[in-house]
């Protein structure tokens, strides 16, 4: 087995420096062809700009010359020249003499990142997000129950980088509970699981460092692996599950430093990674000495099968040194509370503490005590949720093969939604379509980290009521039944949780 990498973030001088523009066979390969709308340049002009405010484009890059992107293109120079033209007239760019042209960010323009979490302001029946409510009563009930505790709390200085004492109790009694001995020095508590993810990056990783993913993946992950300006190494999750030869192959020839993981209930496809291929994952990222992130957020909404133990408790004695899990309440509680947390070793959690401290310095008090009170009463709130959820998927599955037939799709024996396939092509303008049909949905490219990929599918989730699911999907094949037509991402704005 390879020796474990130090967690320090810099290697020496001779760490790779990231070049701050993007080539031009690297922007050909995420725009659509130009012959397929006129006039080419507005057509390319909408797909740059959409690919910016979603974060696929990284802001303040350089865009490659106008003869460059031209001929990788197949197009004019003066297509190019009126493409630049527009994205500056729009404040997408911005060129500096003698230096090219640069991305941007319009004045009054927020990332989806940012808009993907807000609120819909119409009517619209929102399936973009995979995330429930929690029940009045049982907010009212912890709020009432904490409230003299946190009283108790008013007279001290409110600050725990670590997390609150009896909520790092709390999460490591739940891992041990699952299988995986754990004590609370192993646990910090965080702003939910991309905090989590966040952080680890931060220390562990610097530019251009490879990242080992799933294909597809969760979108703020990948968002989170671009910012830091990580090189991705994808590795395919198909509707069967995880190509655990590929998988092998790729820790083997690609020595990642890191790889992020969604063994659980994968978010998109749903699908559950057996035990022995997590040996074999375990196996393969120690020889070449990789860190390895489990997120284990939606590991207790099993409908059909046994919530899996921690991913970790797979590892031989030792090996699971450089296995890092992260989870959170957002899914199987509410994602309001903002509580998340990670295990690792001690002294790496000291470590990321550290870095927190510059961020945050710790989370609020009166959240913390709301999520030891909803933990210790999750023998009492999961059962029903999961029975809800239940319900919502079979509706959501018979009014599929009520109104759409033709689409395809595996029941996930666990999860928040269904990752179907729309046999063609056309997801981002259905996801248009849609939206004037009155449904907010995300297209598959979204979940891709690699540009292109995933438009014939579809992630529907489950988490609205029979009812609410039975009229989206109406409206979503009233929509598909107009036909394809041109895709008018230009306008909307993109939601996915």
């Amino acid at each position: 087995m390879a020796e474990a990498r130090p967690f320090r973030r810099g290697e020496g001088a001779e760490a790779e420096r990231t070049d701050r523009s993007v080539g031009s066979r690297q922007l050909a390969a995420m725009l659509p062809d130009p012959a397929q709308a006129r006039p080419a340049y507005r057509h390319l002009a909408r797909a740059v700009s959409t690919l910016i405010l979603d974060g696929r484009l990284a802001l303040h890059v350089r865009l490659p010359a106008e003869r460059e992107l031209a001929l990788a293109l197949n197009t004019s120079r003066a297509t190019v020249t009126a493409l630049y033209d527009l994205l500056r007239e729009g404040g997408y760019a911005h060129s500096r003499r003698g230096s090219g042209t640069w991305t941007a960010l319009p004045e009054g323009r927020a990332p989806s990142g940012i808009t993907r979490l807000l609120g819909p302001q119409d009517t619209a029946i929102d399936l973009a997000r995979a995330a429930p409510g929690l029940p009045e009563q049982a907010l009212l009930d912890a709020l009432a129950q904490v409230a003299p505790r946190l009283a108790e709390h008013a007279h001290t200085p409110g600050y725990h980088p670590y997390g609150l004492p009896e909520l790092r109790a709390a999460v490591a009694e739940r891992f041990t509970r699952r299988g995986l001995a754990t004590v609370p020095e192993q646990i910090l508590v965080t702003a939910g699981a991309q905090h989590a993810l966040t952080l680890v990056l931060g220390l562990l990783c610097r530019p251009g460092d490879r990242v080992l993913v799933e294909n597809p993946s969760y979108p703020n992950a990948l968002e989170a692996l671009r910012r830091a300006r990580l090189r991705t190494l994808s590795v395919p999750v198909t509707d069967t599950g995880w190509d655990i030869a590929i998988t092998e192959s790729t820790f083997r020839r690609a020595a990642p430093r890191l790889a992020y993981l969604i063994p659980d209930f994968h978010n998109p496809t749903g699908c559950l990674l057996p035990d022995e291929e997590r040996v074999r994952v375990l196996r393969a990222a120690g020889r070449c000495g990789a860190w390895l992130v489990v997120d284990e957020t939606l590991t207790d909404l099993a409908l059909d099968v046994a919530a899996p133990p921690p991913f970790a408790s797979r590892a031989t004695p030792g090996g699971a040194s450089q296995v890092i899990t992260i989870g959170s309440m957002s899914k199987t509680h509410w994602g309001g509370l903002r509580m998340g947390w990670l295990r690792a070793p001690a002294r790496l959690v000291t470590e990321l503490a550290g870095q927190r401290v510059a961020t945050d310095m710790g989370g609020s008090v009166l959240d913390q005590l709301l999520a030891v009170s909803l933990l210790a009463r999750a023998g009492e709130l999961l059962p029903p949720r999961l029975e809800q959820l239940r319900r919502q998927r079979e509706a959501l599955a018979a009014a599929l093969a009520e109104q759409v037939p033709q689409w395809r799709w595996q029941l996930p024996p666990g999860g928040l939604s269904l990752w179907v396939d729309l046999g063609a092509p056309v997801a981002s303008a259905l996801a248009d379509r849609a939206l004037d049909h009155g449904v907010r949905v995300e297209g598959g490219a979204h979940f891709a980290p690699d540009p292109g990929l995933f438009e014939q599918r579809l992630r529907i989730p489950y988490t609205a009521s029979p009812d609410t699911l039975r009229d989206a999907v109406r409206r979503l094949a009233a929509a598909f039944a107009e036909g394809p037509g041109p895709s008018r991402t230009g306008r909307r704005e993109h939601w996915v949780a």
